[in-house]
């Protein structure tokens, strides 16, 4: 479907010069009214990210927000501000229902509370994804199901035969939208226990052994979180969410789901659900009606600050990737996103569903 291509474009989108992207962003700002350029000084910006403090969103942000600083006219404060609750749909409600409409509130949101607008509308009145204005993507993450080295499930064959316990977060969050994806696309024996607080209380109740594993964790994330785990080889992990399966997992023999799914419909709906999870990415949004000044220059800001070469040796340090998107690219994820037939939408809802 049209919106996996931007997944598909982003070794176009490295291509580009950062001589090129750094041309655009100044001839944005260049093109903003005088009074438009001096908004931000002396301002403090909201940077809210949807999950806790533990999670890659929150590292991504804090990465980010200092280079948000350097580019934006006057220098505004950015401050990251976690609001984590209902897989970010509590965050999504403030940037749609209470979050100032002046520019000075971002936000980063995890894609399930979007995916879950298209396959139940109803379900949470209080945001509209398409309202939204995107500004930008930081990248486009596989995410992973693993077990501890203690589970006697190792890999995700051993998963078809035995039941292994997963833990996962509150509903709408990917922990739990992919383990119940997995479940019921594959028929891998997943016990699935919901209630824990994010990733960090995940790792220390397979510490502890209240659980075998998880799901639904970006991969580049898991590296930066328990490098020393993965070094230890304390994790076994089971199987990789991609569209493109990643190198270093593929030398690990962690295989992809496709060949466990039989079914052709189910195939296509949940390439679908990870399509769109890859497309979304780490992406940045504003509340809707913030004037079109601002977004020009938070997007332009975005452009140049995810192309800055030391910002990626930051993100590299923590073995973190930037892959980045252009807010209007993300805008279109959306809109293609919401123009899915009803038919796969249904085979989603089954995927889904808790």
């Amino acid at each position: 479907m049209s919106f996996f291509s931007t997944v598909h474009e982003r070794q176009h989108q490295r291509a580009i010069s950062l001589f090129g992207m750094v041309s655009a962003a100044c001839a944005c700002l260049a093109s903003a009214p005088a009074a438009a350029t001096d908004f931000y000084q002396g301002k403090t910006i909201s940077f809210v990210v949807g999950t806790g403090p533990s999670g890659g969103y929150n590292i991504y942000a804090h990465i980010i927000a200092p280079y948000l600083t350097k580019y934006i006219p006057g220098h505004p404060a950015v401050v990251v501000k976690n609001m984590p609750g209902a897989g970010s749909a509590t965050a999504a409600a403030y940037m749609q229902r209470v979050a100032a409409r002046d520019g000075t509130v971002i936000a980063s949101l995890q894609a399930n509370p979007i995916m879950g607008k298209l396959i139940d509308p109803k379900a949470n009145d209080k945001f509209d994804p398409a309202k939204f204005i995107y500004l930008a993507g930081a990248e486009h993450g596989t995410r992973v199901c693993m077990a501890y080295h203690t589970a006697r499930v190792k890999t995700y064959a051993d998963a078809l035969k035995q039941k292994i316990i997963i833990g996962g977060t509150s509903s709408g969050a990917p922990t739990l939208d992919y383990a119940y994806m997995h479940q019921r696309a594959s028929g891998v024996k997943f016990d699935i226990v919901s209630g824990y607080a994010g990733p960090g209380s995940l790792f220390l109740a397979m510490e502890r052994g209240e659980i075998e594993g998880t799901c639904g964790l970006d991969w580049n994330s898991l590296k930066a979180q328990k490098p020393d785990w993965l070094r230890d080889k304390k994790l076994n992990i089971l199987v990789q969410d991609g569209l493109d399966s990643v190198s270093e997992l593929d030398a690990m023999g962690v295989p992809q789901p496709w060949a466990f799914i039989k079914d052709p419909e189910t195939l296509a709906a949940t390439k679908l659900i990870v399509g769109f999870q890859q497309a979304f990415g780490k992406s940045y949004l504003t509340p809707p009606g913030v004037p079109d000044a601002q977004i020009k220059i938070l997007r332009a800001a975005f452009d140049t600050a995810l192309h800055d070469k030391q910002l990626i040796a930051d993100a590299n340090k923590v073995s973190l990737d930037v892959v980045p998107s252009r807010g209007e690219d993300v805008q279109n994820v959306i809109e293609n996103l919401f123009s899915t037939p009803p038919a796969v939408v249904a085979r989603v809802k089954t995927l889904l569903a808790p």
